[in-house]
């Protein structure tokens, strides 16, 4: 039972949750004359543990407050607010089941683990690292390798690509958003965003394949997309202020399995089948491209263009999309957003017209000033 004298939101007397919190030790469990706790007012409180005690437990319990509101998405959520690179076109590169941070620079990539390791530095050594710890010592690392000739930078030839983010607690993905893609599928125009999820499984990469030979349906489709990737803690931001919370953008490819994705209503089942996320090859930093919503955007298939458009066609913007997701769920650091693909995918076509993909053939996804991302079927 909640009662308003000496009792909290939740029902638990105040000064016996001192008392847990360690914070009161001079507290009876009962007053002098043997009553309820309740009985035991401000006042006798204040006389045993004098105004000083008292400063000290607000200070501690302000200071808990505090952190608590800093963990409000949750216990395993990342720090709000870490300071983000700028001016870095950034990747991963594997080794084995190891991935190490790279930046792509006029003299090769430049293998962060292995500079950090030559110039002593603290700096974040992997995409999540950085995205948890934010910029930490990096931007000065990059400086520093240009002018140390200690061998720390390789050729972009000779390197295995991972995915440009490695492990997000979200992919969150816009159906419809391009509204020529939403005509040519004879779907209205959404009102909203329509979200849906993809999982870390089915996470790829540049030069990386899709085992289509594997996945129990025949319709295979591309989605050529710009993926927004967040650096900040975003949690009811308004439109104005979203794009400050991003951290860049790469090229993305929404691979669809039609026949599943078309087995009900929801979406899922067609959207996540492994390795059906390739991204890459390159997160740009937010401050290299200052307009997300004004991008040429191609899609390739076996080198015939199949998707030609701009970013402008959206229907949500970035900014709008980031805004409305972060008012539903808390987007953190590392989270990643695709926004929707434009017209031109083969579920578009005429049915007698509708060729799907299959092993052997060869995609690209080329979108402005983010590079361009290569992968297979097999």
């Amino acid at each position: 039972m909640i009662v308003e004298t000496g009792m909290d939101i939740v029902g638990i007397d105040r000064i016996e949750r001192l008392r847990r919190m360690n914070l009161l030790k001079l507290v009876p469990t009962q007053g002098k004359k043997g009553g309820d706790i309740m009985d035991y007012d401000r006042r006798t409180f204040l006389k045993q543990v004098g105004v000083g005690g008292a400063a000290v437990v607000g200070s501690k319990l302000a200071m808990r407050t505090a952190q608590a509101g800093t963990m409000g998405a949750g216990k395993g959520a990342k720090p709000a607010d870490p300071a983000m690179p700028r001016r870095m076109t950034l990747l991963t590169m594997r080794s084995g089941e190891d991935y190490t941070l790279g930046v792509k620079m006029e003299k090769g990539i430049l293998d962060v683990r292995k500079a950090a390791k030559a110039l002593k530095s603290e700096a974040p050594i992997t995409i999540d690292d950085l995205f948890r710890r934010g910029d930490q010592g990096l931007t000065e690392l990059v400086e520093k390798a240009l002018s140390s000739g200690k061998g720390v930078f390789v050729e972009e030839s000779q390197i295995e690509f991972g995915p440009c983010v490695t492990n997000p607690e979200k992919i969150i993905c816009v159906g419809l958003n391009y509204a020529k893609h939403a005509r040519e599928t004879n779907n209205p125009i959404p009102k909203l965003p329509i979200l849906f999820n993809k999982y870390n499984n089915t996470l790829n990469c540049h030069q990386g394949t899709i085992r289509v030979s594997s996945i129990p349906g025949h319709q295979f489709d591309y989605e050529g997309e710009l993926v927004v990737v967040m650096g900040r803690r975003a949690a009811n931001v308004s439109e104005a202020e979203a794009l400050s919370s991003v951290f860049g953008y790469c090229n993305g490819n929404d691979f669809s399995v039609r026949d599943l994705q078309m087995r009900s209503s929801q979406w899922m089942i067609g959207k996540t089948c492994d390795g059906c996320a390739p991204i890459g090859p390159y997160l740009v930093t937010a401050d290299q491209v200052p307009n997300p919503n004004n991008l040429k955007i191609e899609c390739t298939v076996n080198g015939e263009v199949r998707q030609s458009s701009n970013t402008n066609d959206m229907v949500f913007n970035c900014a709008q999309i980031v805004s409305y997701t972060s008012k539903l769920m808390t987007l953190e650091p590392g989270d990643i957003i695709f926004t929707g693909t434009p017209e031109g995918v083969i579920i578009g076509y005429p049915k007698e017209k509708q060729v799907w993909l299959k092993p052997g053939d060869k995609l690209t996804v080329k979108i402005e000033k983010l590079g361009e991302l290569r992968f297979s079927l097999t």
